[in-house]
């Protein structure tokens, strides 16, 4: 009979438990939310989902998982790879033109959140941002009183070819953008204020207190890690800085403590 009676409790226990912290869990599960993505390319490129290969630029997906995306992009010599994130119930955009040299190439990626406005942020940083012919400030900014409506967002830097994007914010939502402007032409070839990229260019990992050094998506310490790399590994160097922007063998770029490598 005791023995009965401590099996019952047992049960009841696990349904209160499962009562108590299951069914939300399983709520959620049940609802399964979804998200897309559209990715477009100039040239057209194949697209890779985490190394494996979904299909070509112009590429539309809108029963995805909500999570972040490694993207690759492969038209020829030239390759771009990056993290895009989608949210539930929205569709993330990416947009790139292409070319075998980085500083030649550009794009953005637009992603929705829950939340209001505009956050921009781009490379180079401190790129002037005008909004409908007015100008707003410098990279990174959050503008946080725009109402929902049709925008025209202008990008220039200095030394960078400008780059227009047409966006409608919707309603309850804030807008993030990203944007990698290409280096003018001019500049390519004779500016000493901008740095050289140069694919032959490579740098070295030195020893961290780690044992690794992280590879993260902007220029500071709050950016989200892309990668680790280890010391004595190789790296191509594509922008040199406090933060330097820099490309893995495997294709990975973002940005590292300038400190941990050697040039």
């Amino acid at each position: 009979m005791k023995k009965k009676i401590f099996v019952i409790l047992i049960v009841l226990s696990v349904l209160a438990l499962l009562f108590r912290f299951g069914v939300p869990m399983l709520a959620s599960l049940w609802e399964n939310p979804k998200s897309g993505l559209q990715i477009s390319s100039t040239p057209e490129a194949d697209v890779l989902f985490d190394g494996q290969p979904v299909g070509r630029t112009p590429y539309e997906n809108n029963d995805l998982k909500v999570r972040d995306y490694k993207i690759t992009l492969k038209a020829g010599e030239s390759i771009w790879q990056g993290m895009i994130p989608t949210t539930a119930g929205t569709v993330s955009i990416l947009n790139r033109d292409l070319a075998p040299n980085i500083a030649s190439s550009s794009g953005e990626a637009l992603v929705l959140r829950k939340g209001k406005g505009v956050f921009l942020t781009s490379t180079p940083s401190e790129t002037e941002i005008e909004i409908n012919g007015k100008v707003y400030g410098k990279t990174p900014l959050l503008i946080s009183d725009l109402a929902p409506a049709e925008y025209v967002f202008l990008l220039s830097h200095s030394g960078y070819n400008k780059r227009q994007i047409r966006v409608v914010l919707p309603p309850q939502m804030q807008l993030n953008i990203n944007t990698d402007l290409a280096v003018t032409e001019v500049d390519l070839g004779v500016s000493s204020n901008i740095p050289k990229v140069s694919s032959e260019t490579k740098v070295t990992v030195k020893q961290t207190p780690t044992g690794f050094l992280r590879v993260r998506n902007k220029p500071s310490t709050t950016g989200k890690e892309l990668a680790r790399v280890s010391a004595g590994d190789s790296l191509i160097l594509l922008e040199e800085g406090t933060w330097d922007k820099i490309r893995t063998t495997d294709g990975i770029e973002g940005y590292v403590s300038g400190v941990y490598i050697i040039k």
